[in-house]
Order: structure tokens, then sequence, then C-alpha cells
């Protein structure tokens, strides 16, 4: 069936927008008449995709992990509530606010009408779909609990996007920080001190400090030279981030960044956090344990913890255990271990897995907020420091040039 999208106005006069199914145009513009919304504009879904292909705007990307998650909880409660899968996908496509998800959903409705599993549907759609959604949904449906495993899928996003917010801003305060204070070097080296050292430099007798005329030579080296330190700065970050795209440089970083100071606790964590709550999440939402940790390796986004998943995986192809590789692997604490080994034995992997998640979830922000505590005075101090540094470096000078126009 066509799929049209629109835009339009309410009965209260309020700009809508969005996307419905229909035989026809002119059967669309009567299903939308009867929905109360007056059509502004109306075209097929093929057409406005074909005006993409030739230069139009795009609208495929990645959905927001928000409007993924409330989607989720909407479609488990239809599901829930004993709607027909077609229906309640229906009504979730007209619901979400956002237009690359509500395609999505009303293809996917189309699809699912026309005989096709939902995870296969959906997987139409792999930038706005991920693999674990897809896996969970398949679980659902092969196990009749779809309801319950999009519930499970809703708390698991939420989860994953506090725990990324979190680390995103315990990165972003550190670098925003670094910049402002180069900024402030910049702009004293280059405006304030010349104008002021030029003061000096007029007064013929006055010596001026070791100290001051090293500020003085620094800022003539910024004055002359500036376009060289930021060159250097901007090659030096495209070529880590070349370095760091590659595989063998990717590895290496991998490595290097579970021993930086400060933060390498953090990722280590972070890693562990992910680890347990999606292998978690797909045990329990019945997917095969080697084909969770076939996805559970890509999520924890480093390389040195998904080689120990690979071991694990290894070792439970070949019935043993999993906490083996774990602990071998050295990446992973021997609490991990122990729950893990504890789970396994009692058959209560799952819930295991769940309270390590929850508990690292929790170490994270406790050492984000020590983190973020430390770096507050340590960058005052360092401002603090510089100005005084430069202060000093201007007002001797100021008194002696003083007390000899006093005398």
């Amino acid at each position: 069936m066509p799929i049209f999208e629109y835009k339009g106005l309410t009965r209260d006069g309020k700009n809508t927008k969005g996307v419905v199914d229909s035989e026809n145009l002119r059967a669309a513009r009567l299903k939308l008449k009867k929905d109360g919304i007056f059509v502004v504009s109306i075209e097929d879904k093929k057409k406005i995709a074909g005006q993409k292909k030739s230069g139009g705007k795009n609208r495929t990307g990645s959905v927001p992990v928000q409007d993924l998650s409330l989607m989720t909880r909407q479609l488990a409660t239809l599901i829930k509530a004993n709607v027909p899968l077609v229906e309640a996908l229906t009504a979730v496509s007209e619901q979400v606010e956002n237009p690359i998800l509500s395609e999505a959903l009303a293809d996917c409705k189309n699809m699912v009408n026309e005989g096709l599993s939902l995870h296969k549907a959906m997987a139409k759609y792999p930038n706005v779909f991920s693999t674990i959604f897809l896996s969970m949904a398949e679980a659902g449906e092969m196990s009749g609990t779809l309801d319950v495993i999009l519930l499970r899928l809703a708390e698991f996003t939420e989860s994953q996007a506090e725990l990324r917010q979190r680390v995103k801003s315990a990165m972003t305060y550190p670098i925003i920080m670094l910049v402002v204070i180069t900024l402030v070097i910049f702009g004293l080296f280059t405006k304030v001190l010349p104008e002021i050292l030029a003061v000096f430099e007029s007064f013929d007798g006055l010596t001026l400090p070791w100290y001051t005329q090293a500020i003085s030579a620094t800022s003539q080296i910024f004055i002359q030279y500036w376009y060289l330190f930021a060159g250097a700065i901007v090659t030096t970050v495209l070529l880590f981030l070349n370095w760091k795209s590659s595989t063998e440089g990717r590895k290496s970083w991998d490595a290097i960044s579970l021993k930086l100071p400060l933060f390498g606790d953090i990722v280590r964590m972070v890693a562990i956090a992910r680890f347990t709550r999606t292998l978690a999440t797909l045990l329990n939402g019945g997917v095969p344990m080697l084909n969770a940790l076939d996805i559970v390796r890509n999520v924890v986004d480093n390389n040195s913890i998904a080689l120990a998943i690979d071991d694990a995986k290894s070792n439970i192809s070949e019935g043993e255990s999993i906490a083996g590789p774990l602990k071998k692997s050295g990446h992973f604490p021997p609490l991990v271990v122990h729950m893990v080994n504890i789970g396994e034995k009692t058959g209560d992997l799952e819930n295991m897995l769940t309270l390590v998640a929850d508990a690292y979830d929790f170490q994270v922000k406790s050492k984000i907020d020590t983190i973020t505590t430390v770096l507050n005075p340590l960058m005052t101090l360092l401002i603090g420091v510089v100005i005084f540094v430069i202060i000093i470096s201007v007002i001797v000078p100021m008194f002696d040039l003083t007390s000899k126009l006093g005398g």
C-alpha cells in the first residue's frame, strides 16, 4: 500500500505533519479529513525518494535515543493490550514526531501486513534499529513475548543513553576548560601584554627582571609565529584521528585508553557496564549465548575487552565456562568474574549480570563526580597561576618605573 507524506493544519489551527498509508492520493486526503486534518501538501513517499536520489534532501539517518525509546514503550503497551501488530504499528507511526522513525515504522507496517516478520522488516532500516534491537525483536516474536521484550529494550536504551551522557559530560568539561585556558593565555600574550611591555620599553634605563623579559620574548613568539602553533595543533589532531581510525591504531588506542590517568578507570567501567547490561538484556530476551556474545563484543567499543569476549565465546562453544577467559584477560575485576561464575553455577546468570551492571553504572557516576570535583579546583588553580605569573611580571617593573619617576 502506498505511503504518503503530508503537511497540514489541525482543527485548532496548529501545524502538523506525518505519513499516512492509503490506496491512492484521494483516499489519503479523505482519511486525513476524517481525522480532522486540513491537508496543505501531500506527496507519495516513492516520489520523494526519487527526488532524494536526484539531489533532494536526504531523510536517512539515525534516530535520537529518546524518540526510539518512547516509540518502543508505546508499541509494547499496544501489543500488551492485545492490539494487532499492524494496527499497533499504524498507531505508533502516526504518533511519533521524528519523520525518519515515522517513515520507517509506516514502511515496516506495510511489510508486516504483507506477511514479513517484524524484525526482518526493521532490518531494512539499519540506521534506525540496531543489531540489539533486531535480535531482541526476533527473540520476542519467536517466544510470543514481544511486549515484554520491547519494554526491556526501552529500559535498556534509556540506561545506555544515560550512561553515554554521563561519560560525555565527564570528557567535555576538561576539554572546554583547556580551550578556555588556551584562549585566555593567547589573548594575554598577543593583545594585553604587548601594550603594557611597550610602555616599559619606551623608558630608557629601565631594566626589566629576567622573568618579565622571558614573558616578553614568549609574547613576541606568539605574535610572530601564532600560525605555526595553530598549524601544529591542527596537524597533531588530524594525525591522531587518522592513526586512531586505522586498524592497528585503534587497537593501540583501546589498550592505551584503559591506562589513562583518571579517565582509564572510567573507560574500563563503562565497557564493563555495557557488557554486563547488554548481555543480561539479550539473555533475558531469549537470545542464545553465542549470538549474544557476538553482539556484545561490538557494544563494548574497546578492542582489548572485545578480544576477551571472543575468548569467552570460544570457551562456551567448547562447553566450558565464560568466567575463565574474563579473568585471564585482566580487564575484568575479580567482583565481575566472581558474580559471573556464581551466575553460571546457579543458572541465574542474567540476574547476576544485571546486578553487576547496576553496580558499575553507580561506580561510573561516582567516578565522574569525583573527577569533576578534582578538576574544578585544579583548572582554577592553573588559571590562577598563569595570571599570577603575568601580574608579577608586570607589577615589579611598574614599581621600578614609579620609583624612578618619583625620584
